[in-house]
């Protein structure tokens, strides 16, 4: 196949620009043939059709990839159009609500003989596999247990960006907008990765003690212990409630060192035997449209397929389904005007998270927030 491959976007704009971006900068390689936005095109080529609804675009436009970044309760469906209409999907995380629509899914990619490629960008970076590598070499001696720590700031407006934003149910159909389940799910994805985690069936319980300092229906400071199959445990501590942003990170604590992979970087540190000072290891990363593409082009293995997404999928569906967040300690909370937006920090939330992934616990367990 050496003509362009034809592409089609839903949602651009906001982060759909981006993908936007990225499929006109492959013009030799790519052709923008559509878009779907109720807010318009935006800046696209003149021969560039542009609808006003998603489902009409995958319905009319003939497509090789179908990029989708739309509301979350819309994924399941139009993936579904999608790939009855021939296309390969990339398709925005989370992929989908619930671990029935992930294996319907996985199921309609099969029999349509099509690809879903979900965007967990960090999973495109060869360092996933290093440190995957590295925990089982036993560099670190007999692996403890798995632990994620992301800490962002996000203002009170971040949670009215859109109608679903900060619910975990809308109309009856899981949405999934907290800290856990989407600005910080790559966390979770990676843990998963590192820890060979991949299959709904490979997480046998999830131990959630979400919090919110927000006026939202869903989590933004949490903490959860996953227990995997064999006896593995992975402990995220994950807030987008702190006074400032830190580079988030999956740690794998050993009997004899650690591994912190920062995700974002692509950054391998290894702690061996006690030694106060890590060796720190570079990997390159492979943008998920390109991994799509060779895909689609000479059948190589996809990076982030949406099978290797499942065990992520088991949790979000067990955050969002479980008990609601609880609302935190007023006297912890802070606000702070930047701009036009208002931040609320929580007192102590870097401490507690990091303490998460390296005891292994939750906030409760360890008595903290």
């Amino acid at each position: 196949m050496t003509e362009r491959l034809r592409v089609g976007i839903a949602g651009v704009h906001g982060h759909g620009r981006s993908h936007v971006d990225a499929t006109l900068a492959r013009a030799q390689g790519l052709e923008l043939v559509a878009v779907a936005d109720p807010r318009g095109g935006g800046d696209v080529p003149g021969t560039t059709r542009v609808f006003a609804d998603a489902a009409a675009m995958l319905a009319d436009a003939e497509l090789d990839i179908a990029i989708l970044s739309t509301p979350i309760p819309t994924h399941a469906d139009l993936a579904a159009l999608a790939l009855s209409r021939g296309a390969h999907v990339l398709l925005e995380k989370p992929p989908v609500p619930s671990v029935a629509d992930h294996r319907a899914l996985v199921d309609e990619a099969d029999a349509a003989s099509r690809a879903v490629q979900v965007g967990f960008q960090s999973l495109g970076s060869a360092g996933v596999p290093a440190a995957a590598e590295a925990a089982a070499s036993g560099i670190i001696g007999d692996v403890l247990h798995y632990g994620a720590v992301g800490l962002w700031s996000r203002s009170e407006q971040y949670w009215r960006r859109a109608p679903w934003a900060g619910h975990r149910v809308i109309d009856g159909r899981l949405v999934a907008d907290g800290v856990v389940t989407n600005p910080l799910a790559h966390a979770v994805a990676t843990a998963f990765a590192i820890a060979g985690a991949a299959a709904p069936d490979d997480v046998i319980g999830v131990d959630a003690d979400l919090r919110r300092a927000n006026d939202i229906d869903t989590d933004d400071t949490s903490s959860l212990v996953v227990t995997l199959q064999g006896g593995s445990r992975l402990a995220a501590g994950l807030a987008v409630t702190a006074a400032r942003r830190h580079e988030p990170y999956v740690l794998v604590r050993g009997t004899r060192g650690h591994l912190v992979y920062h995700y974002t970087l692509d950054t391998l540190h290894v702690f061996r035997d006690g030694r106060p000072l890590p060796r720190t290891y570079e990997f390159e990363r492979v943008a998920l449209l390109d991994d799509l593409v060779a895909h689609i082009r000479h059948g190589s293995e996809l990076m982030a397929p949406l099978a290797r997404t499942g065990a992520f999928t088991r949790v979000l569906e067990a955050v969002v389904t479980g008990p609601a967040a609880t609302a935190l300690d007023p006297r912890l909370v802070r606000s702070a005007a930047s701009g036009d937006e208002v931040f609320r920090s929580v007192d102590g939330v870097e401490d507690a998270c990091e303490a998460v992934a390296w005891e292994g616990r939750t906030f409760g367990d360890l008595g903290l927030l």
